[in-house]
């Protein structure tokens, strides 16, 4: 009897210490200890939605982005991208990231716009010289930090930007070299006010239409052209029926990383500062696998009959300068603008 009672004795103990230590620990996968890893084992999963596929330059970037989160936070997050549109369009995945649906999306920088017109800014024409500038202005803190931060009482917080290419004009007519080249020709555009402006002072005119219905619109003379990056002209085929390919280089829009505010915010300090430096660094290498994949996109283009020509993009330029200045309506947006110019210089 007496051997049985301190075998009680010695589980009744052991259970104790193991429901104070239960206790303790807590059981949200959001907890974690001062070396990064989740205080009851577990990784929580951060969904991201993305549109397109996965042998994107940004969807391989948030790849390797998930990879060294995981292996720095050691095993507290996990990056699942879900590409091709399966979580919806962007302007869908806003919302779920809003509600915290999902974690995060990848969207392009006209929609920001519904949110904060001065995301405008970003998307005006020739408001960028060049990828590494617009880079320099769109991940620098002291420029973009306050407008990045300032969407977080409606639940998101935009955590980077990536470079998404540069936007010029092709057609199935002739090579573009000045305003007047476009005139007569109708180029599908992005919907928006401000894209139909641009077109008609840059000659032509914006025909707004969804991307999947470009070809074949382009291919019965419903359209002439379209505006976009090389990607997208290749990996589409529009070369096949649109083989003039100029570069007036009138947009780069850029496309932002989304995450859910109060997710961001409840992370550790040290979580939020791995998240942050490793993202730049996935942005870094994103702009270089877009260079890469530029390249092969325009030898496949030209295999398919493309002809690239040069632009003196001046003409271009000066004939848009009365948008860029009606889209500067507040003050906030003028500073921006005047900083983003300056970092050209």
């Amino acid at each position: 009897m007496k051997k049985s009672f301190k075998q009680l004795m010695f589980l009744g103990v052991i259970a104790l210490v193991l429901t104070i230590l239960a206790a303790c620990s807590g059981d949200g996968a959001k907890e974690t200890d001062a070396e990064g890893t989740s205080s009851n084992g577990k990784t929580q999963v951060l969904k991201v939605a993305f549109n397109q596929p996965e042998n994107h330059p940004q969807y391989k970037a948030m790849e390797e982005f998930g990879e060294k989160l995981k292996e720095r936070t050691n095993g507290a997050y996990e990056i699942e991208i879900s590409p091709n549109e399966l979580l919806g369009a962007q302007r869908e995945t806003i919302e779920l990231v809003q509600t915290g649906t999902i974690a995060m999306s990848i969207v392009a920088g006209s929609l920001l716009e519904n949110f904060n017109e001065d995301f405008a800014v970003f998307n005006l024409p020739y408001v960028f010289e060049s990828a590494e500038h617009q880079m320099s202005v769109l991940n620098d803190q002291e420029i973009v930090g306050d407008l990045y931060s300032s969407l977080k009482d409606q639940g998101l917080f935009v955590a980077g930007a990536f470079h998404s290419g540069v936007r010029n004009v092709y057609n199935s007519e002739k090579p573009i070299n000045t305003p007047e080249d476009l005139k007569g020709l109708k180029i599908r555009i992005i919907e928006s006010d401000t894209n139909i402006q641009m077109m008609e002072q840059m000659g032509g005119t914006g025909t707004p239409m969804g991307q999947g219905e470009v070809y074949t619109a382009i291919q019965s003379g419903v359209i002439d052209g379209g505006e976009n990056n090389e990607l997208i002209y290749s990996n589409l085929k529009h070369a096949e029926i649109a083989p003039y390919y100029s570069y007036t280089k009138h947009l780069m829009f850029p496309d932002y990383l989304l995450i859910n505010s109060q997710l961001f915010d409840g992370m550790s300090e040290e979580h939020q500062q791995i998240f942050k430096e490793e993202l730049l660094a996935a942005i870094d290498r994103e702009v270089e696998m877009w260079d890469e994949d530029v390249k092969k996109a325009i030898e496949d283009a030209e295999a398919a009959g493309a002809k690239f020509n040069e632009v003196d993009i001046e003409p271009f330029r000066k004939a848009t300068e009365s948008i860029v200045q009606e889209k500067l309506t507040s003050d906030t947006a003028k500073d921006l603008y005047e900083k983003v110019r300056e970092a050209a210089k």
